[in-house]
């Protein structure tokens, strides 16, 4: 049995200890939990006793080399926030335990060859949680196109979309600060990215990318008209009225980790999308030319009236077109099943002179339409055969932010950036 401690209890971590607790009691034992808040540290521990398990030990992030003298984990689960992914990945790797660690692995080139320095140095393991991999309908996707479905694919676009709902969060919280997250190119693209590395089986060579803040924060609401704003919805009585407020309060788990927890580090999980402060864009477009020739289009919207993705493939003997419609949500350590949940979705195979075939998909069970499950199993069970290779490592999850790391270069220079000139040891 694999022992585990989590460090960063915030809304994602609870993704991985309740399934630890719940689904996995005969292979995974969690020994310990870190972090920069106690209230969350204790409100986590309510969580698992609430499913039976009894309390572990608790210690503040100053203390991460204690908890793992103490507690001997052979893996560390990392869900701090973005820009500290590489302190603690390093740091495990140096004191003895292999790491999962989310998505993205963490923002900028020099964080990364820290990470790989450490990897070389300990010959540790480093896991990234893509859990849109294991979606079945991402799944067939890859499956049609190693078959050769469409030939040799020559063009991908991509369109992610995020709705003001789930996509007005990331301007609420300290993803708003690209210091924090390096921008949606890194910290939500790297999903997308690394699937287009996946599904194509390829790696980017050159990024030209364009962006903005659009629609999000205070300049833009000025113009639109809006002349009432607020710092933060808790305590507002203009927020009572604005649809893009969150009500901390109306959540139990939201007031739990956040309201409750705020005393302490001054963290506000619910800032007005349209105040200032914001350093991330909204509205990205950008161009990927891959190493096997590929050239992507993709574009990423944080304001949409609905949630999803279109992906058309166009190969040398026809064309894969996908069209993927999520439900709505907002994190909150809540339903983990609703998180990426499908209303529906759509692959429809166009054969150079033949009559289109629309390709049936089982709508998989459990978030991320299906994929959260699999996830999940593969890190804590018994792993299923994996002939498409989904655990990705250390390597896909370098690979998958080179993409989001170049765009940011790009869009800083107005120019097309060579990903193996910002990125050597790629």
């Amino acid at each position: 049995m694999k022992k585990y401690a989590l460090i960063g209890t915030g809304g994602r971590a609870t993704f991985f200890y309740t399934s630890i607790v719940r689904d996995f009691p005969n292979t995974a034992q969690l020994v310990a939990f870190c972090d920069t808040n106690t209230t969350r540290l204790a409100y986590a521990n309510t969580q698992i006793q609430s499913l039976g398990h009894s309390a572990i030990p608790t210690y503040h992030a100053r203390e991460f080399d204690r908890m793992i003298e103490e507690t001997h984990p052979d893996e560390v689960i990392i869900t701090t926030i973005d820009r500290t992914h590489h302190q603690y990945i390093i740091r495990a790797l140096d004191l003895g335990c292999n790491v999962i660690t989310e998505k993205p692995m963490t923002i900028d080139a020099p964080r990364c060859r820290q990470i790989f320095d450490a990897v070389d140095r300990t010959q540790r393991h480093v896991r990234v949680t893509f859990n849109y991999r294991y979606a079945p309908h991402n799944t067939r996707i890859a499956e049609l196109l190693a078959s050769g479905a469409i030939g040799e694919v020559h063009a991908v676009h991509f369109e992610w979309v995020l709705n003001t709902s789930h996509g007005a969060d990331y301007f609420r919280r300290w993803h708003r600060d690209k210091k924090n997250s390096g921008g949606l190119l890194v910290h939500k693209s790297t999903h997308h990215f690394d699937l287009v590395n996946f599904w194509l089986r390829t790696r980017p060579e050159s990024v030209v990318a364009m962006g903005d803040l659009r629609f999000y924060g205070k300049e833009n609401a000025e113009r639109r008209g809006e002349t009432r704003f607020y710092s933060r919805s808790r305590g507002s009585e203009l927020a009572r009225d604005d649809p893009f407020s969150l009500d901390l309060e109306g959540n139990d788990k939201l007031k739990a980790l956040y309201a409750d927890a705020e005393w302490e580090d001054g963290y506000y999980r619910d800032q007005s999308v349209f105040g200032d402060g914001i350093s991330i864009e909204d509205t990205m477009g950008v161009m990927v030319r891959h190493q096997s020739g590929a050239v992507l289009t993709y574009s990423l919207t944080a304001y949409a009236p609905w949630e999803g993705f279109r992906v058309n493939f166009t190969g040398s003997k026809g064309r894969l077109e996908v069209e993927v419609v999520e439900q709505s949500y907002v994190n909150s350590g809540g339903e983990q099943a609703l998180e990426g949940a499908l209303e529906r979705q759509t692959i429809l195979l166009r054969p150079l002179f033949e009559k289109p075939v629309e390709i049936e998909v089982p709508t998989g069970q459990g978030g991320h339409g299906g994929g959260d499950p699999q996830l999940l199993k593969d890190l804590f069970g018994t792993p299923d055969a994996d002939p498409l290779g989904r655990a990705a490592t250390h390597v896909d999850g370098a690979w998958s932010i080179a993409t989001g790391i170049a765009a940011n270069e790009s869009m800083r220079k107005g120019e097309v950036v060579r990903v193996r000139d910002l990125m050597p040891l790629l």
